[in-house]
């Protein structure tokens, strides 16, 4: 039987679009996409929709025939993608925003392009390498040993429960000792793992929000005297409420004394490392046994990458698989198979636009871009003590987030007024609790963010 193609070349296209419109629609997305790069500090910092409407104009029946492209775009930018937090806003400061570069992005559109994978060396070997090489460029940057190993997952919740299911294969069930200021991903990854209430310490954190290491070696004292053996201690370099650091050295004492694993959580603020700053208030972090953090914060890549950092042969141990129909995949004896190293067969590559954004713009950029966030958020918390009548700081400037409070008003005040600056669409804010009280709080992490920015959302929120 003859194939329709035996006498002519393939069609680039899949289903049959032809070259002419795939780059008709390509420069299209393109100038789409730098368009709102340009204007993006004039569109609201968040915009949401009712679902019915929402729906009824993205749905309707399953289209049995195709659609005009140009029809379809529209509504994908002017409806779908519209409606959501707009994290490279420069006054969106809920939450962690999410500040991608433009590097970064084309990093992403490539591998998405050529169908980048990562699982197996023989499978992608070249996108395996480039994910080997980001790795060692984490490390690096995070001051960790030259033998650690590490995975890209999709975040820091994807990255501990990781880092958690490859410990407990290696040391056996145990108690894990955390704070109430982890972040719940924390909490949750050990409850999906089968964490009992009966493994799982919560301390109350100290009068900064931090961990203390006195609480720790209480708990772990009274552990190992009811029989009990200490697994993990928790630490986190960067929580999201306050940007504040447990004390990392003190953990990693008790640690060492203990034989127990140091994971810290810097899904936030790890890269904090790179400044000088930022390098003081993490000193400790190159002691730990895992690490986590999120290139999708605060080292400006688009949704979604996290990072593990762990000591070497902890993970494949607990996630290796080789049956009959990968046996052809392995690939050699010294060859990284990453679907081994995490739960995740199907691995696009995540590790490309870190790679060429790290190339196009020198780790100086990223330095320089990371100092003034932590320089601004300084800034915001002087302006606020400037009319201490009126504001009250709860937790001072910590590695971008501040969080502060409206004297004399009640929480409820506090969330209309978040509420309402984020309706109006001028910045995105939210409101958190600290010690049962609600404040408002701000993260800047935003390089394009100004001053400017930065007094007039204070201005509008005391109004």
């Amino acid at each position: 039987m003859n194939s329709k193609h035996e006498n002519a070349p393939y069609p680039p296209d899949t289903l049959g679009m032809d070259a002419q419109e795939m780059r008709r629609l390509g420069y299209a997305v393109v100038d789409a996409v730098i368009q709102r790069l340009e204007n993006k500090h004039s569109e609201p910092a968040i915009a949401a929709a009712e679902p019915g409407p929402l729906l009824e104009i993205l749905g309707g029946a399953l289209p049995e025939e195709a659609y005009p492209t140009d029809e379809s775009l529209d509504l994908l930018i002017n409806s779908a993608l519209f409606h959501q937090q707009h994290g490279d806003h420069p006054r969106y400061f809920a939450r962690i925003p999410g500040p991608s570069s433009f590097a970064a992005i084309i990093g992403e559109w490539i591998g998405v392009g050529f169908n980048s994978i990562a699982a197996s060396w023989p499978g992608g070997s070249g996108p395996s390498a480039v994910e080997l090489v980001v790795i060692d460029w984490l490390r690096q940057l995070m001051g960790l040993p030259k033998n650690t190993e590490g995975v890209l997952v999709s975040g820091g919740s994807q990255a501990s429960l990781t880092a958690i299911a490859a410990v407990r294969a290696l040391k056996g069930q145990g108690c894990v000792y955390l704070s109430d200021q982890t972040h719940a991903s924390l909490l949750r990854a050990l409850r999906t793992l089968g964490f009992g209430e009966q493994d799982i310490r919560i301390l109350e954190s100290d009068g900064h929000y931090t961990m203390s290491a006195e609480s720790v070696q209480d708990a772990i004292t009274k552990d190992k005297r009811r029989g009990l053996t200490p697994m993990m201690i928790i630490a986190t370099a960067g929580s999201t409420n306050t940007g504040a650091v447990d004390p990392i050295n003190l953990l990693a004492d008790i640690c060492a004394e203990y034989d127990v694993w140091l994971h810290v959580d810097g899904a936030y603020g790890a890269p904090a490392a790179l400044t000088k700053s930022g390098k003081l208030s993490l000193e400790g972090i190159q002691r730990a046994d895992s690490l986590t953090l999120d290139p999708h914060k605060w080292l400006f890549q688009p949704y979604d990458v996290g990072c593990l950092l762990i000591r070497p042969g902890v993970l494949e141990p607990c996630f290796s698989m080789n049956p009959e129909y990968l046996k052809d995949v392995r690939g050699a004896d010294n060859a990284t198979n990453f679907r081994n190293r995490g739960f995740e067969l199907t691995r696009r590559s995540r590790a490309l636009k870190l790679w060429f954004s790290f190339r196009s713009y020198g780790v100086a950029k990223f330095r320089e871009a990371i100092d003034y966030s932590i320089a601004l958020t300084e800034f915001a918390e002087q302006y606020l003590r400037e009319n201490p009548d009126r504001w009250e700081i709860i937790s001072p400037a910590q590695l971008g987030i501040i969080c502060f409070a409206l004297r004399g008003e009640s929480a409820q005040e506090h969330e209309r007024r978040a509420q309402s600056l984020s309706e109006s669409g001028f910045a995105c804010v939210t409101t958190t609790r600290l010690k049962d009280r609600t404040v408002l709080r701000l993260c800047i992490i935003n390089p394009l963010t100004t001053q400017a920015d930065i007094t007039e959302t204070i201005d509008r929120l005391g109004c």
